[in-house]
């Protein structure tokens, strides 16, 4: 399978055979409640077995939005 790293820079590594996404993620020394893992136009969760040829997405976390805009 191949994976698609978005952060700190894009990279893409190779993983062979099925694999559950939260072994991936440990492999990759990836804090998984940091991340979202997107397989095609879906999330996917921990528990999700990714097969040889799929190909996955691992992006960070983003948070944001406003702060008291009314001061």
């Amino acid at each position: 399978m191949k994976v698609i790293l978005r952060y700190p820079r894009r990279q893409e590594l190779e993983f062979h055979g099925p694999r559950r996404v939260r072994d991936i993620l440990k492999e990759l020394n990836i804090n998984p409640e940091a991340v979202l893992v997107i397989r095609g136009d879906s999330l996917v969760t921990g528990d999700t077995v990714v097969d040889e040829n799929d190909v996955i997405e691992i992006r960070p976390v983003m948070s944001g939005g406003q702060t008291d805009a009314l001061h």
